[in-house]
C-alpha cells in the first residue's frame, strides 16, 4: 500500500470557508445512504484524513462522487459543506456502531458564523483538522497519486512518498485546492518545451545569452521519455546538437512539430528533419526551410519561436531591439512572419521588441504572441505595457513609437499618430515579463478549464512578479478575454479583468529559479521548464 506524508499548508497559501447557521432550530440528521457513517468510503468503521480529502475533492468536482458515495449524506447528487462537516464530525468523534437518528442543536438566537481556516483551525465545534507527519493510505488511478506529488488540499500540503531521488522540494510552489505539482527532470536553460507526436517530451537548451537566459545550457535539443510512466523523466537524451557535437545548437528556442517533421530554430535559420512517433534520433539529415538572415536581426532578442495555425500557416517570431528610434516609415525588425516559400519569409505583423512567445489555440484557426516591450516603460507618462496579442495579417503593434492604440510612448518628439496600432487583448507590467502561452483543453475543473496559462518570468534580479497567471478565453471561438495587472496606469497591480493569478510561490526566495515556458500534455498535465533552475515540473488536478 502506498503512503504519502501530510504536513500544514502555509497561511499563504490556504483558504478560509465560513459556513453559518442561520436560526436553525434543533434536527434530526439521518444518513440516506446505505452506510453507518458519513465519509466512511471504504466502510472499515472509521473516517480518515485521506478520505476527508477526497470528500474535499469531491466538493471542489475535482472527483466524481461515485469515488465516495458515502460522502453526499442527503443523496442529492452532490458534495456539500453541511457533508463536509458530517464527515469531520465522525472523524474527530468517531463512526457509530449501526446507523442512528441523533438529535443535532445547532440552533442560535441569532445568526452566528464559523470561521474553518485550512492552515491553522480556529476553535469553533468543527474544525477541519490539520495532520502534521501522520501516514495514511492512498489509492492509485490519478496522475497526482504518484510518487512524489505534492498535493494542495483544503487541511494542507500532501506529500506522496517515494518520489524521484534528488528532486526538488516543490513545497514552496501555492497552487489552488485541488491540484498538484511533481518533478520531472532537469534540462540547463530550459526555453521551450513541445511534446511529439508519441507523448516524449522536447526541450531546447541554447547557451547563446539572450533575455533572462540561465545557466548550463546544452546548446541542444532534448528528449526526456518517461515509458514507466512513473511521472519522471527516465533519462534526458540529446536528439540534436549538443555542446561536444560537430554542430551544436547554441542559439536553439523554437520547436513545432508539424506535418511529418521536427521544425526548429537553429540561428536565424528555421530548420526541419523528418519525424515519425516514437523517434530518439534523427532517421534523416535536416534541411533549411526558412532562411531569415535577410531579415532584421537582433543580437540579443535572437530566439524564434514558431507554431502552426489549423488551415497550415507556419508563423515565426523576429526580434527587435530596445533603443530603437521611432521610424515614420515603420520598417519591419521585430514582428511576425509567415513561412509560406517566400525567401526570409512574409512580413505579416510589425511593432514588436521582442517577440518571446507564439502559440495558436488548435480548433479555433487563432494564432496569438507575447510581445517585450520597452524596459522601465510602465509608468505615467510612458504608457508601456507588455503584452498577448492576436496574430492578424497587416496588424502594427505599435514598438517603438506607440505603447498601445492611440496611445505614444509619452517621450517621443514628435509625437506619432497611433490611431492604426492595434489593441493588445492582454496587459502586464513591464517587468512581469510573460514569456510563454499555451491553452487548456477542457480537461481542468472549473473554474481553470479553458484558460490560456502564462508563465511570467518576473523581474530580472528580484524575480518580482514571477508567477503563472490564466487568462480565459471563449471556448467556442478561441478568443482570449481582455485581462490586466496593470494598476492606475504605472504600477504592479492584482490581476483583473479576465485574468487570475494560477501558481505563486517563487518570490522573495532567489532559490527557486523563475517560469519560463509551458506545455499542455496530450494527458492533461501542464509542464512547466525553470531556465534557471533547469528544472521542469508538471501540474494536474487531483482528479485527472
Amino acid at each position: 500500500m502506498k503512503t504519502r506524508t501530510f504536513r500544514a499548508l502555509a497561511p499563504a497559501a490556504g483558504a478560509v470557508l465560513t459556513i453559518a447557521y442561520l436560526g436553525l432550530t434543533p434536527a434530526v440528521v439521518k444518513a440516506d445512504v446505505p452506510s453507518s457513517c458519513v465519509g466512511d468510503c471504504n466502510g472499515d468503521g472509521a473516517v480518515t484524513v485521506d478520505e476527508l480529502i477526497v470528500g474535499v475533492n469531491m466538493a471542489l468536482g475535482a472527483r466524481p462522487v461515485s469515488d465516495c458515495p458515502v460522502m453526499d449524506a442527503n443523496g442529492d447528487g452532490q458534495v456539500s459543506i453541511s457533508d463536509l462537516i458530517a464527515a469531520v464530525r465522525a472523524a474527530l468523534d468517531g463512526c457509530p456502531a449501526t446507523p442512528t437518528e441523533t438529535a443535532t442543536s445547532m440552533a442560535a438566537d441569532t445568526p452566528t458564523s464559523t470561521a474553518i481556516d485550512t492552515a491553522t483551525p480556529t476553535p469553533t465545534d468543527t474544525p477541519i483538522p490539520t495532520a502534521t507527519a501522520t501516514t495514511i493510505p492512498t489509492t492509485g488511478g490519478h496522475f497526482c497519486d504518484l510518487p512524489g506529488s505534492v498535493q494542495t488540499t483544503m487541511p494542507g500540503i500532501s506529500v506522496v512518498p517515494g518520489g524521484p531521488p534528488g528532486a526538488p522540494d516543490l513545497s514552496y510552489l501555492q497552487l489552488p485546492i485541488g491540484f498538484c505539482a511533481h518533478y520531472y527532470g532537469h534540462v540547463g536553460n530550459t526555453r521551450q518545451l513541445r511534446f511529439a507526436p508519441g507523448g516524449e517530451l522536447f526541450v531546447a537548451s541554447p547557451t547563446t545569452n539572450t533575455t533572462g537566459g540561465g545557466q548550463g545550457g546544452q546548446a541542444a535539443i532534448l528528449v526526456l521519455p518517461d515509458d514507466d510512466h512513473d511521472g519522471t523523466a527516465d533519462s534526458v537524451h540529446v536528439f540534436l546538437g549538443g555542446n561536444a557535437s560537430q554542430h551544436p545548437l547554441q542559439s536553439t528556442q523554437g520547436l513545432l512539430f508539424a506535418n511529418g517533421y521536427l521544425y526548429y530554430q537553429d540561428a536565424t535559420k528555421i530548420m526541419r528533419l523528418p519525424y515519425q512517433s516514437g523517434d530518439r534520433t534523427p532517421s534523416a539529415a535536416s534541411q533549411v526551410f526558412a532562411d531569415l538572415s535577410t531579415q532584421y536581426t537582433s543580437i540579443l532578442h535572437w530566439p524564434k519561436t514558431l507554431d502552426m495555425a489549423d488551415d497550415g500557416t507556419i508563423y515565426v517570431g523576429n526580434g527587435g531591439d530596445e533603443g530603437e528610434a521611432c521610424d515614420p516609415r515603420r520598417p519591419f525588425h521585430g514582428g511576425i512572419l509567415k513561412l509560406d516559400g517566400t525567401p526570409g519569409g512574409n512580413p505579416i505583423a510589425r511593432g514588436f521588441r521582442n517577440t518571446i512567445s507564439i502559440r495558436c489555440a488548435q480548433g479555433h484557426n487563432m494564432c496569438f504572441a507575447i510581445e517585450l516591450t520597452r524596459d522601465f516603460s510602465t509608468t505615467n507618462t510612458l504608457h508601456g505595457r507588455e503584452k498577448v496579442l492576436q496574430i492578424r495579417e497587416g496588424t502594427d503593434w505599435g514598438f517603438p513609437c506607440c505603447a498601445t492604440k492611440d496611445t505614444p510612448f509619452g517621450d517621443i518628439r514628435p509625437q506619432p499618430d497611433c490611431s492604426m496600432v492595434e489593441a493588445e487583448v492582454g496587459a502586464f507590467f513591464v517587468g512581469d515579463t510573460p514569456f510563454d502561452l499555451d491553452f487548456e483543453s477542457g480537461k481542468w475543473p472549473e473554474p481553470w478549464d479553458h484558460q490560456v496559462y502564462i508563465p511570467l518570468h518576473g523581474a530580472y534580479g528580484s524575480w518580482v512578479g514571477a508567477r503563472i497567471v490564466a487568462i480565459d478565453f471563449n471556448a467556442m471561438t478561441g478568443q482570449v478575454l481582455p485581462g490586466s495587472d496593470i494598476l492606475n496606469g504605472s504600477a504592479m497591480g492584482p490581476s483583473s479583468g479576465a485574468m487570475k493569478d494560477f501558481a505563486t510561490g517563487w518570490v522573495p526566495a532567489h532559490t527557486h529559479g523563475r517560469p519560463a515556458n509551458v506545455v499542455f500534455a496530450p494527458d492533461g498535465r501542464l509542464f512547466l521548464g525553470n531556465d534557471v533552475t533547469g528544472d521542469i515540473i508538471w501540474i494536474a488536478p487531483l482528479g485527472l
